[in-house]
């Protein structure tokens, strides 16, 4: 029955159909062909599956998301990123990496992190002289940042499916988000050295940082405010993603006032739009991680590679392929929920710390953004510039060198996910 279900999935995904179809008829044909489970129970493990409070966090994150790019919130992030950064060779696309890394700290979802700066930042950058498939492929790139910079609706998945603190994970992603950030800036950095361009300051002028820090303030506490009263003990992720939520609504109708009451059921319906297919990927993926349990697939492969070898090294090398090439081809929140129960035991088998894996997995599936077939920022960046997604697969051939390189760091080196939550515990 685990190979029907295997072959049905891959065999359908192979044919281009969707995740989330290709996983039900997956199920539904081991239902049928099978004794292991009954339809009733895939009905019933959907609907449990979304009946979850902390699943609940992903819808509303969302659209926190929709709600800060309405208003107005990441041109107020890019302005003191600029003035942080902007000075330097290559200042405004570095600045366009950080303003990724702040809005990521707000959203929670690597494709709204793209959306909202990417639709602002490429045609300044453009406008300034920098070659296009550069600055497109680098911010496609900066926008999977979102997944690991807390708060993370993929993090919230891999606790909800690891059975790990919610809070843990986000605090884990904190130093190795940054770590990618930097990687990604410097990259710019090098990139711009070799390929000068005479930016003009009258064209993107930079406020000074104070000043900018002071005009985006409200929008630079909202992550403080999320993090802050998780680990207070004020509320819980979720009650966070409702708080960001009316704090982003309220700051963009009074303070900033670039929001008007009658664009909310526009932003709901947009939010309502994106949330669909990823609630429908997570339900249907959570009864199918529920199959391969009862088939006793994950113990099973723990004990298969365990007792294969038990070289440390080749087993993080052969888990990290894996996830690597399940970026490739599945949305992240599906494979987390996917693949936590099978490569998990793994994990611990060897020694990983269940914080330290999920920050593996989610920093190999932030890679997948602007890797194809899958790769969504890939499409959303050929949507937004009219370049090929060829040419911007070839230019983001540096950013992904850039983020691999601080994946082997962060695997490495565990203390850089674990040793912030265990701070904060005491």
């Amino acid at each position: 029955m685990a190979a029907l279900l295997f072959m049905v999935f891959f065999g359908l995904i192979a044919l281009g159909v969707p995740i989330a179809a290709a996983m039900g008829l997956g199920l539904i044909s081991t239902s049928i062909f099978g004794d292991t489970v009954s339809l009733a129970f895939i009905g019933r493990g959907m609907v449990s599956a979304l009946d979850s409070f902390p699943v609940l966090a992903v819808p509303i994150f969302i659209f926190t998301g929709e709600v800060m790019a309405k208003g107005g919130i990441s041109r107020r992030l890019f302005n003191f990123a600029n003035a942080c950064v902007g000075g330097f060779t290559g200042g405004v696309p570095m600045a366009t990496v950080l303003t990724c890394m702040l809005f990521g700290a707000i959203s929670g979802s690597g494709s709204a992190t793209f959306a909202a700066v990417g639709t602002i930042m490429i045609p300044i950058m453009t406008k300034q002289g920098y070659d296009r498939r550069f600055i497109t492929a680098l911010t496609a790139a900066a926008g999977g940042l979102g997944v690991l910079i807390p708060p993370s609706l993929p993090m919230v998945m891999y606790g909800v499916s690891a059975g790990t603190s919610i809070g843990d994970m986000f605090m884990a992603g904190v130093f190795p988000g940054v770590l990618c950030g930097v990687g990604l800036m410097i990259y710019a950095y090098i990139f711009s050295k070799i390929h000068p361009v005479p930016v003009d300051d009258a064209q993107e002028p930079r406020m000074g940082i104070l000043k900018s820090l002071l005009d985006g303030f409200w929008a630079l506490l909202c992550p403080v405010i999320i993090l802050g009263g998780i680990y207070g003990g004020i509320f819980t992720a979720t009650e966070a993603a409702g708080v960001a939520a009316l704090y982003g609504i309220l700051v963009s109708k009074f303070i900033y006032r670039t929001l008007k009451f009658g664009e909310l059921p526009g932003i709901l319906l947009r939010s309502a739009r994106l949330n669909a297919p990823i609630l429908l990927i997570v339900a249907v993926a959570t009864v199918f991680g529920r199959m391969l349990t009862i088939q006793n697939i994950p113990t099973q492969l723990a004990q298969a590679v365990l007792g294969f070898t038990g070289n440390k090294i080749l087993i993080l090398i052969f888990i990290n392929l894996l996830l690597l090439v399940a970026g490739m081809f599945m949305e992240a929140l599906a494979a987390i929920v996917i693949l936590t129960p099978i490569l998990l035991p793994i994990a611990i088998g060897i020694g990983l710390a269940p914080v330290h894996f999920g920050v593996i997995m989610v920093a190999n599936l932030a890679i997948g953004f602007v890797t194809p077939p899958v790769g969504t920022n890939l499409y959303a960046a050929s949507g937004i510039t009219g370049i090929p997604i060829k040419d911007i697969v070839h230019a983001a051939v540096g950013p992904i060198i850039a983020l691999m390189v601080c994946l082997l760091v962060i695997v490495i080196i565990p203390e850089l996910s674990v040793w912030l939550p265990t701070l904060l515990k005491g």
